[in-house]
This record gives structure tokens, sequence and C-alpha cells, in this order.
């Protein structure tokens, strides 16, 4: 036995007689396959559980997740194992709940409501790889840890720390949430996963597959704060949005790391301390953008590298190759009193 609870939205507004019509289908092929459950219409979303022999409720919810009907499925429970049916009288019973004049309903609506807006709130905290566990049916928390290579990148920005002292806190704030919005969406579009903000810090990985991809996200972002830089005005935080990125690849353990009070799913490693290690020496190669040899030996794109020779990084018993992109975006660059007297003058 397998029981799904899965919250959707209908791609398009659907009037109840629509929903209706759907239902009945779905009544018909449930009775065949022999699954019973329940669908809530509510606030132009599908609150839906689906119970019954294990493959044929992952065949039906497989079958869902494809539908183009349906959008933004998340699997809010998966149950499976010993357990008994919770409807098996109801092949697929409807209850439309906006129109509903039930008084029990009301309970009902404003704890389904209060649910939706949990997952909202969660999903704004939380990284995609948990929301990933989560919508599989799966507990984050008894995930165990695995190693697993991965590609990381650090983002740094440039004299945040003498920057914010000068500005006021909502400039700093503003500031600081621009550059972590532009980051985290490239870094997600390139196919890469932000696993925390450490500060004015960006950590982020993707799979070993995906060097061309990590370099290109540096740089559409160091593009994207240019281009924030040029057009602010002469009083605005935002012409201080300059940034460094280390990129390393190595062997990470990825997981839950924690304690009983606050947990993190993250990766750590010698990969981890690597990439970090090369965002600092981008000030010292004056470089925006500094990566690890084995980064070089993983793209595939046509990537013009120059190497710094052999740097002794803090924390590393020997030197290692380090490399930067000759490219039209990575000029001169420095964290330095120069830089900073640079942006206050432009």
């Amino acid at each position: 036995m397998k029981r799904i609870t899965y919250i959707s939205r209908p791609s398009s507004p659907m009037t109840d007689s629509e929903v209706q019509e759907i239902n009945a289908y779905c009544c018909e092929r449930n009775i065949a396959q022999q699954i019973t459950g329940v669908l809530l219409y509510f606030c132009g979303l599908f609150f839906q559980t689906l119970e019954g022999e294990e493959e044929k409720v992952d065949r039906l919810f497989a079958k869902i997740r494809q539908d183009k009907r349906h959008r933004d499925v998340l699997c809010l429970k998966m149950e499976s194992g010993n357990i008994e049916r919770m409807f098996p009288d109801w092949s697929m019973k409807y209850f439309n709940l906006d129109t509903s004049v039930d008084l029990l309903n009301r309970p009902v609506r404003l704890l389904l409501q209060s649910i939706l807006e949990s997952h909202q709130i969660i999903g704004r905290y939380t990284q995609p790889a948990v929301l990933q566990i989560i919508n599989q049916g799966l507990n984050p928390l008894t995930m165990p840890p695995r190693k697993v290579e991965r590609i990381i990148l650090f983002a740094d920005l440039v004299n945040f720390s003498s920057v914010s002292e000068m500005l006021e806190v909502e400039d700093t704030a503003a500031m600081l949430n621009r550059f972590l919005e532009i980051s985290s969406k490239i870094i997600s579009d390139f196919g890469g996963e932000v696993t925390k903000f450490i500060g004015d810090c960006v950590m982020a990985y993707f799979s070993p597959d995906l060097a061309d991809n990590a370099l290109s996200a540096c740089l559409c972002i160091i593009s994207a704060l240019q281009e924030q830089r040029d057009s602010a005005g002469p009083a605005s935080p935002m012409r201080f949005l300059r940034c460094g990125f280390g990129l390393a690849q190595g062997m990470v353990i990825e997981g839950n790391m924690g304690s009983s009070v606050k947990t993190d799913y993250t990766i750590i490693g010698d990969a981890v301390n690597i990439a970090s290690r090369l965002e600092a020496m981008t000030r010292k190669v004056r470089k925006s953008v500094v990566l690890c040899e084995k980064i070089k030996n993983s793209l595939s794109g046509d990537w013009k590298l120059v190497s710094v020779g052999k740097l002794q990084l803090k924390g590393k018993e020997n030197a290692i190759e380090i490399f930067y992109p000759d490219h039209e975006l990575i000029g001169d660059f420095a964290d330095s009193p120069a830089a900073l007297f640079e942006a206050l003058s432009s």
C-alpha cells in the first residue's frame, strides 16, 4: 500500500463543472485501478490524496506530474508499507471548499490556507535540494550523508566591510540583497544550487559536468553587477557592487550538518575550503575570477585560461596552480582603498 498527498495548481482557471468532469473520469479510472482518495479544490488549488497499490499509485502520480493541466505539483507526504486506506469507500470524493456552505469546511479551509502559506514561507528559506527531497515525499532529516563530486563556487562582495560602515543600514541591506538576488538567480539559471549565504558571500555548487556553466555564471554575474554600477546614481549604494569568485572541484560530503536546534543541508570538504581560499586570492592576483587546475581540466568550451603560477593557499601544505579566464570582463581587480575611492568618485 502507498498513500501520496500533494498540492497542485491548474494551469488555467477552471470552473466547478470542469473540475467535476475531470473528477468523474478519475473516479472511473480509479475504480479500475482500485485506487481511492479525496480531491479538495480551494482558492485555485488542488489538494489531493491517492492511495492504493504502490506501483499503481506511483504510476498515476508520475502521470499527474506530466499532465499539462497541472503545474507546481508539490508532494506533501508519501507513506508506504503496512498502512490502511483512509478513504476505502471513495474512488475519488470531490469537495469544492470555495462553494461549500458546510460549517465544518470553514476550519478545513483555514487549515489548508495555513499549510499553503507555511510551504510558501519554507520555500523562501529552504534551498532547492531540500525542497526536491520533500517533493519526493521523503523526510530530509532522515537522509544519510553521501560523498559526491562537486564544483564549488564562492562569490564575495569587494570592500563590503568598509562600504557598510559608510552606508545607512537600509542602503547596506538593499545593496546586499541586490547582489544575492542577482547571484542566486544566475547561478540557478546555469544549473547550480546556492547552498548558503554567509554574510556578503554566496556559496554554491554545480555537478562536475557543468564546469562551463559554473564559469559562465561567474561572468554573467560580473556583467550584471557592472550594469548595476553603470546605471546607479551618485548616491546609490549599487555603485559599490563588485565581486570576486573562486572555483574549485573535488569530493565533498553532502548532507545534514548541525544539531537538534539547527540543521543545514550543505556540503563540506577540502574543495569547499579551496574555493573559499581561491576567492580570497582574487585580490592578490587582481583578477575577479580564479580557478584551480581541476576546473581547467573539466572545461570543454573555448576558454582561454592564463596561469598565474603556483600559489600557497592558507591552510594548504602544497602550493597549487591557479588560473584566470582571459576575458573582456576580467579586468584589473583589487580590494583596496584605491578601488573604493574610485567607486566613491564615480
